[in-house]
């Protein structure tokens, strides 16, 4: 074996270290991992639309037609004679009234809504999706046999009765459909499409884009699996603050991201969500609880009798739900396996449980510090990033409970100067300013931001901002 000659080895060395770092750029770099928690407000409450429901009473003196033979587009079937008519005593709800079969069927009638406002038709279930639907002249629904359905909304004007035509394209008709407000004020439909917000949203010809770089995983609650699209709230319509918080991270990082929100609602941060370490204390005669303590609450001097839950048990669950995710990461992610993952940072929106109860309203900011604690023990990221928002109900209007602990959340963020350590790594982002009033949204549910949609968007935002000032600081 030859030796290299002594004065070649530095030249080796610099070219191995060379290689190596080479391979090193190359390499994937880790999957940035945000852990998203709170209460029912994270899980994501904000409406995609103003849903669908089963159509029936719209729907005046259907009248199914059979004309014989099969389906035929060059066919004028208005200009036919019928071979049977059946005047239908139901239509739509969950028994409608069975068509006659033995041909090509067509049902007529009139159709009036309610409200003023944009609709979308759904007709059919399952075999009978295949037809073609015409409301006032106008298509509003077509699904050719091996295709996908294709919508045109229509609007339509309150309590004005107008003519529809179903024209079915196979022998599996029936009169089940669904009809849909697609204009509600608030939902994620009409800010994105109609008002023309939130533009990176929208995909092709009416759907949402998904995005190829985020993913979410939501444990407990939530429990999408799935490329970040909307849809990954409480249920398929619903979204909570990810949305927002994913695009504007997906944006930032070259790196993949993965959102894994492990959240649950009606929960205290005070009781429920009680951080490792918390001390039961006394106040006004009453002990409450400190970590693993049961009940929440007893008289000085007595002796507690357990109830089936104790304080911290929410935490508890989630984060064990959330590491399980990660211990299993390659399984559950097979398209990252060997990538390894990074804890990027955690976020936190809840509140509205504690402002209920004085007591843990007064407490909110000790057990936050905590919680910021905890969490970044428990997940090995000492200096991962902390980002909050606040309690956003009835806006700058705020009193009370509410307002105490809207002010605790903005007294934990670093740049206040209150906690020195959260200095550049903990921030709280003000959500007042995205509040909407229910005329302005689907519901009139305040505690759930009467599901404006728009609202989350602004906070998820709010929050992938303020994750981001933090990131280019450290």
């Amino acid at each position: 074996m030859r030796v290299p000659p002594l004065s070649t080895l530095p030249l080796l060395l610099t070219l191995l270290c060379d290689l190596a770092a080479t391979q090193d750029r190359d390499a994937p770099r880790p999957v940035k991992v945000y852990i998203l928690s709170g209460q029912s407000n994270m899980v994501g409450i904000g409406q995609v639309t103003g849903g669908g429901t089963r159509w029936g009473k719209e729907f005046l003196d259907p009248v199914v037609s059979v004309y014989p033979g099969p389906y035929d587009p060059n066919v004028d079937y208005d200009a036919l004679q019928a071979s049977t008519t059946l005047a239908l005593e139901s239509f739509g709800g969950v028994k409608p009234t069975p068509y006659p079969g033995g041909g090509v069927q067509i049902c007529r009638g009139r159709v009036r809504v309610g409200e003023t406002g944009l609709y979308e038709f759904r007709p059919g279930y399952g075999g009978s999706t295949y037809n073609v639907m015409e409301v006032a002249g106008q298509e509003v629904y077509r699904r050719e046999p091996g295709g996908e359905p294709v919508h045109t909304q229509i609007e339509l004007a309150g309590g004005e009765a107008v003519p529809f035509r179903i024209t079915y394209l196979n022998d599996q008709a029936n009169g089940l459909g669904w009809l849909a407000r697609v204009d509600i004020p608030g939902t994620l439909a009409t800010v994105v499409h109609r008002d023309g917000k939130f533009p990176y949203l929208a995909g092709e010809n009416g759907s949402w884009k998904v995005r190829d770089d985020v993913y979410y995983k939501g444990v407990v609650t939530a429990t999408a699996d799935r490329w970040l699209a909307p849809g990954c709230g409480a249920g398929a319509n619903n979204i909570g603050p990810e949305l927002g918080f994913g695009h504007v991270l997906g944006d930032f990082h070259d790196e993949p991201v993965l959102l894994l929100k492990t959240s649950q609602g009606n929960r205290s941060l005070g009781w429920d969500f009680l951080p490792p370490g918390s001390e039961r204390y006394t106040q006004d005669g009453k002990v409450y609880a400190g970590y693993k303590d049961s009940p929440a609450v007893w008289d000085e001097g007595t002796e507690p009798q357990p109830i089936e839950w104790y304080a911290g048990k929410q935490y508890d669950d989630c984060v064990t739900a959330a590491k399980q995710v990660l211990a299993e990461f390659d399984q559950r992610f097979p398209f990252w396996a060997g990538r390894g993952y990074e804890i990027a940072g955690f976020v936190w929106w809840q509140g509205h449980k504690d402002q209920g109860n004085e007591v843990h309203a007064q407490r909110y900011e000790q057990n936050l510090v905590r919680l910021i604690a905890s969490l970044r023990a428990d997940f090995e990221a000492p200096k991962a990033p902390f980002v909050i928002a606040t309690i956003g109900f009835d806006g700058w209007d705020m009193t009370g409970n509410a307002l105490t602990v809207a002010n605790a959340q903005l007294a934990v963020s670093g740049e206040r100067g209150s906690h020195l350590e959260f200095a550049g790594n903990v921030k709280t982002v003000e959500t007042r300013d995205f509040w909407r009033m229910p005329e302005q949204s689907p519901r009139n549910q305040g505690f759930h931001y009467n599901q404006n949609a728009e609202t989350y968007m602004l906070v998820g935002e709010a929050l992938g901002r303020g994750m981001v000032e933090l990131l280019q600081v450290r």
